[in-house]
């Protein structure tokens, strides 16, 4: 069995009986996850978060899962959330090496499996998540259907600073500066250095002030801007899947209208290439679907849940 872990069950607003629990990948860095049990549930979903998130950022979205009778266990991916972080400062968002997330994804279904969590299991992955997600379904993840928010498969850049962003991080990285935090991005964490209005997030204002207080309360949590070498091999990646066939997993993906953090083209590209997908455009919303206002999140979590079991 993995030793608990800490977990603010006070901020996340989860359903009862959230625990956390520490994992070690096969190449030592710690890892944590969060269960979100459900009596009789129908399955579990395996909730991968973005660059920036820890567990206790979907306890209410786990409530929302429990109340549709599904499980949630999610995980705090290497260098962010209470998982070992691999860059001082430790608000610097880094990773070696984006093949490296498949590591915490063997530890995550691993751990859930010697917890007994209920099956089957659902994938649910949210912008960075949904690209390690995605590198999942490739390396044969054991789940029945797929769901996607946002999913990082690029990275929105103006078009005249795709190549200077690819020179930049790969240069940087090549001359030992890859653990610095990539130029124009921000030394803390975005719901604290910036204000609600305009933000790229959520149009709900108590969406908002639910992270801010969670940012606030536990500092800890949380991440800032990317380094160099994260930003170069974020790119690598999601170029590699941009020009692999897409799986046969059965996958819906939702993607707001106003989405201005991943790259949209990308999106729809995949999918309409997707034999078994479907894409649920939602109108109004931000880059995080499951955290906007109550009726744009109730619509993505019905259509989720009701496909995971068609």
């Amino acid at each position: 069995m993995n030793a608990a872990a800490p977990f603010f069950g006070d901020i996340a607003e989860g359903p009862e009986g959230g625990y956390a629990l520490w994992l070690k990948a096969d190449d030592g860095v710690r890892l944590r996850a969060v269960h979100w049990p459900k009596d009789g549930a129908r399955g579990t979903v395996l909730l991968m978060p973005g660059r920036t998130e820890y567990c206790e950022k979907y306890g209410r979205t786990a409530a929302e899962f429990a109340a549709r009778g599904l499980a949630t266990f999610a995980i705090d991916w290497r260098g962010q959330g209470l998982a070992d972080r691999l860059a001082e400062p430790a608000l610097l968002g880094h990773v070696e090496a984006f093949s490296d997330y498949q590591r915490d994804v063997r530890a995550m279904v691993a751990a859930a499996k010697a917890e007994g969590v209920a099956a089957p299991f659902f994938l649910l992955g949210h912008s960075m998540g949904g690209c390690i997600g995605l590198r999942a379904l490739y390396e044969g993840i054991d789940v029945k259907a797929a769901a996607f928010s946002a999913p990082m498969w690029g990275i929105y850049l103006a078009p005249h600073m795709r190549p200077v962003a690819w020179g930049l991080s790969n240069l940087g990285s090549a001359l030992g500066h890859g653990a610095r935090f990539a130029p124009g991005t921000k030394t803390e964490t975005y719901v604290i250095a910036d204000p609600f209005d305009d933000n790229m997030l959520t149009t709900d204002p108590d969406m908002w002030a639910y992270m801010v207080a969670q940012a606030e309360a536990q500092p800890e949590l949380t991440l800032a801007g990317p380094s160099l070498g994260w930003l170069a091999e974020a790119l690598r990646e999601t170029w590699a899947l941009h020009r692999m066939p897409s799986p046969k997993t059965r996958t819906i993906t939702f993607l707001g209208t106003c989405e201005r953090i991943v790259d949209v083209p990308r999106i729809t590209d995949r999918m309409s290439r997707w034999s078994a997908g479907t894409l649920s455009m939602i109108e109004g919303a931000e880059h995080e679907v499951l955290m906007e206002k109550p009726a744009m999140r109730g619509k993505v979590l019905d259509e989720m849940v009701q496909f995971f079991f068609e």
